[in-house]
């Protein structure tokens, strides 16, 4: 017969480990949650791991114990609960009553003698009790019916103890292992024990004499005289420390086991709740390692199977009538220039969803061609999540989705910029506590992924079922939640037509030169191969190079040069490192030059070949739209912002990309684009003047900060200056700006001082935004776009200043983040409009490129200057550099 289970947590425990292992998290209005998301973590663990029918979680209180008055110094010493953990032991205890967790704590005892109480209360009445802690006293209780699991590696894995176990490990019983902690006293309880006795001496003597009473009656029988000595002047030391140590089994409480029964909890509260403090990723494991919630596939929207050629007319027409279609399509994913759907499922409303598996027909093509007809009406609304990869779907089949009106993706990351997934199963989770079915559980993963085509048609039906029931329930609640936060002026205007302009650009990707690319590839080779060699005979031995262990052993333990900083494994070998080193000795700066070229050749010329379209010859990058909490668009499999332009050797690599035969390339660049929104969002009288009258702003802060006339500037002074107002735009200390000049840390401050003083209004401004951002938790750009700042509460001086330079630099950052994108979708829609063939096909950073024929060259490099000089008026002018070439290098 199957035991009852009952797992039994030791609270206080529990939720240190989760405190200490886990890095600091804050929800938006800065409550601690890092101790609560790692109980909750482990918790889930353990049920989803052992079942359990019972559960409790036992609490100290904060009275004194037994202990304590028998003992004044017991737990004496110990380091108070720092203020970020104990803030979050009262929303722990929230979580666990909303979870219908039982929770035992009463005066006078400890979380462990409740513990002990229960587990042997249990234990004659043909339970297994598994008791979850992180504190080996425990191991006292363990028996063939009571295992301990001892919390390792922080949270992250289990031991299991029972008697066995811990006889194999410490050579003694459970309870002979009360006399080992008698013996050897404990540290962090303030148990004083034996002094000089340690755990080899202590296991030794209870192996031999059983106990500590045993012992003390026959202390006479030690030879080694010092030894007998400290357990005889010890003795009631001793005997008290082993009284300490002790669980007690047996606390005069009244409890019903049945009151720690694994109960239903109350969904919607529970979902509050994680809300409330974030655990979006969380959700999805509470529901399913809970609750026998009601799946995704029930209630709402009834599925009707399309699979002949009449039936999707009829039900076509019925959407036309509707005017409106949720939709979602999965494809092969082998090529973006040949996917090939598989499946798409529809809706145009909450009560009635239509699947349509093209495998089902022989004509796949004509099922494709009335899905066209939808598609490209006008007059049908279009709502998805994340359209552009619905947009992808069918550009292979000549397919343009018009009337596109809502993308749940992109609302919700408008709405939290900083989350790791916007995934339909996260949104799914967070808002209704469902369990959707993912892409890994549809394909598997790792060896075992399947291609889609190979995916059962039933399960194909029921994922793409889930995603538009899903999207279905969610529009309307983003889209209030949009209104509320003001933020559907940014959503309809920028962030929703850019998924159509980020499409066409992936779509179309860049021409790459292949030959080019192979002989960087051998040149580059070589210069690795010539980099190593000298570095080796500077070093005067062979090493791994890319081993920063080996790499410090040469550099600071045979070539002496003078270590800068360790790390816990070593000598820290990092740039910045290296850098302070590079006049010390000739192979710093050689080990700098290997690790760029060494960087270039891996990512972007091995890389790029690996990703090279056999169609086109084109790569053809991500654009991620909803990865930055500024705004910034990023790109990925290449990451094609992040060519290293300042050195000659990354700027030589821009040769590889070129414009197709008769065609340029267009590069409309931003000039100072972060610097004029200080401008319009300060006011500042000299900054504006700067760019009002079209001074170089760099020249005239040299002149301002240095105390010369314009034309005394040199260009020293020129760098300096730049230095300080990039500087200022990221919230640069002096500190950081001294390390950036190579000057000394009072120079900094003194250009800091002296700029802030000529910019008054800047400093103003820098003052008042950290003022708003402690008021209100977060900052906006000038089109309203959020940035929560929970560092700002923080405690600690270094996450609170990071917190305040980012409130500084979010409002200009971000705002130029929102100009480039609304000049992305200008130039977009003027190209198409005025019925041109060029087309826009990058976006890096504050630079735009098109791809454009010989002949329109004139008119588009006009229209791309406007579109993008005319993207939001600001009380200064936004200015272009236009340049063009045949290849992006050329254009520089």
């Amino acid at each position: 017969m199957e035991h009852k289970r009952i797992v039994i947590i030791d609270g206080n425990s529990l939720i240190n480990r989760a405190f200490y292992a886990l890095p600091p998290l804050t929800t938006k209005e800065g409550q601690h949650t890092n101790a609560i998301y790692g109980f909750m973590t482990m918790l889930f663990k353990v049920m989803e791991e052992y079942h359990p029918q019972y559960i409790g979680v036992a609490f100290d209180k904060k009275a004194p114990t037994f202990r304590h008055k028998e003992y004044d110094a017991y737990k004496a010493g110990r380091k108070k609960m720092p203020p970020e953990l104990a803030e979050q032991m009262e929303p722990l205890k929230e979580v666990l009553d909303a979870l219908n967790i039982y929770r035992i704590e009463i005066e006078g005892f400890e979380a462990d003698d409740l513990i002990g109480t229960l587990a042997k209360y249990c234990e004659g009445r043909d339970f297994e009790s598994l008791i979850v802690t992180g504190d080996k006293d425990a191991l006292q209780l363990a028996s063939n019916r009571t295992k301990i699991l001892i919390t390792k590696k922080g949270i992250s894995n289990l031991e299991i103890y029972d008697d066995k176990k811990v006889f194999e490990d410490f050579e003694v019983t459970p309870l002979q292992f009360i006399d080992l902690k008698g013996l050897m006293g404990d540290k962090s309880d303030n148990i004083p024990g034996i002094p000089g006795v340690g755990e080899k001496t202590a296991i030794k003597l209870i192996k031999e004499f059983g106990s500590i009473e045993n012992l003390v009656k026959n202390s006479h029988q030690i030879f080694a005289d010092k030894l007998r000595e400290k357990i005889q002047d010890n003795v009631q030391q001793a005997i008290l420390s082993k009284r300490l140590a002790t669980i007690v089994t047996n606390v005069p409480v009244e409890m019903s086991v049945e009151s720690l029964r694994v109960e239903e909890f109350d969904k919607n509260k529970i979902l509050e709740i994680f809300k409330k403090y974030e655990f979006n990723s969380l959700i999805n494991r509470v529901m399913a390692t809970f609750s026998e919630s009601e799946s995704v596939e029930e209630n709402k929207l009834s599925l009707e199977v399309i699979k002949e050629m009449n039936a999707l007319q009829e039900i076509l027409k019925l959407i036309k009538e509707k005017k409106k279609i949720i939709f979602k399509s999965i494809t092969t994913e082998k090529n973006i220039l040949q996917d090939e759907v598989i499946a798409i499922a529809i809706a145009s409303d909450t009560i009635k969803q239509y699947y349509i598996d093209l495998r089902e027909f022989q004509e796949a093509k004509q099922v494709i061609d009335e899905i066209k007809e939808i598609l490209e009406e006008e007059a049908i609304e279009k709502i998805s999540h994340d359209m552009k990869k619905e947009i992808l779907h069918f550009y292979p089949y000549g397919i343009t989705i018009r009337n596109i009106s809502f993308d749940t993706m992109i609302g919700e990351y408008l709405i939290d910029p900083a989350k790791s997934s916007y995934s339909l199963k996260d949104l799914a989770a967070q808002y209704f506590g469902e369990n959707l079915m993912d892409e890994e559980e549809l394909r598997g993963k790792g060896k075992s992924k399947i291609e889609v085509n190979q995916v059962s048609a039933e399960k194909l039906q029921t994922y793409l079922y889930q995603q538009v029931r899903a999207v279905a329930q969610l529009v309307e609640t983003i889209k209030a939640r949009l209104e509320e936060l003001q933020l559907t002026k940014l959503y309809y205007e920028v962030e929703l037509p850019l998924t159509e302009v980020l499409a066409s650009m992936e779509f179309k990707g860049i021409k790459v030169d292949k030959h080019m690319l192979e002989n960087f590839k051998i040149e580059f080779k070589d210069k690795i191969d010539g980099l190593t060699e000298e570095i080796y005979k500077l070093a005067g031995d062979t090493f791994n190079i890319n081993s920063p262990k080996q790499l410090g052993e040469i550099l600071f333990d045979k070539l002496q040069l003078p270590p800068i900083k360790k790390t816990k494994t070593g000598y820290s070998t990092n740039v910045e490192v290296l850098e302070k080193l590079y006049d010390q000795h000739e192979i710093i700066p050689k080990i700098l030059d290997y690790r760029q070229v060494t960087k270039i050749k891996t990512t972007y010329i091995d890389g790029l070949l690996n990703i090279i379209n056999p169609i086109t010859e084109r790569i053809h990058s991500n654009f991620n739209q909803t990865v930055t909490t500024t705004g910034r668009i990023s790109s990925t499999e290449p990451n094609l912002q992040n060519i290293p332009i300042k050195l000659e050797i990354g700027r030589q690599l821009r040769k590889v990309f070129r414009a197709d035969e008769n065609n340029k390339f267009i590069d409309a660049d931003y000039s100072q684009i972060e610097l004029r929104v200080l401008a319009h969002i300060s006011e500042d009288k000299n900054l504006l003047e700067s760019f009002l009258n079209d001074q170089d702003v760099h020249t005239r802060t040299a002149s301002e900060i240095f105390d010369v006339p314009i034309e005394e500037v040199t260009s020293a002074m020129r760098s300096s200056a730049k230095a300080v107002n990039f500087g200022i735009v990221y919230g640069i200390s002096d500190f950081g700006l001294a390390e950036n000049l190579n000057i000394s840390r009072y120079q900094a401050k003194k250009y800091i001082e002296s700029y802030l003083e000529k910019y008054a209004s800047v400093q103003k401004y820098m003052e008042e935004i950290v003022i708003t951002a402690k008021e209100k938790g977060y900052v906006v750009t000038l089109l309203n776009r959020r940035r929560y700042l929970p560092e700002i509460a923080s405690r600690n001086f270094n996450i609170r200043s990071f917190g305040e330079r980012i409130a500084m630099n979010t409002p200009i950052q971000g705002s130029a983040a929102d100009i480039i994108k609304i000049a992305m979708v200008k130039v977009y829609e003027n190209l198409k409009a005025g019925g041109y063939t060029a087309q826009l096909i990058l976006q890096v950073h504050d630079e735009l490129i098109v791809e454009c024929p010989d002949h329109e060259v004139e008119k588009v490099a006009a229209l791309v200057k406007d579109s993008m000089e005319e993207a939001m008026g600001l009380k200064v002018p936004l200015k272009v550099d236009l340049a063009s070439g045949d290849t992006w290098y050329d254009t520089k």
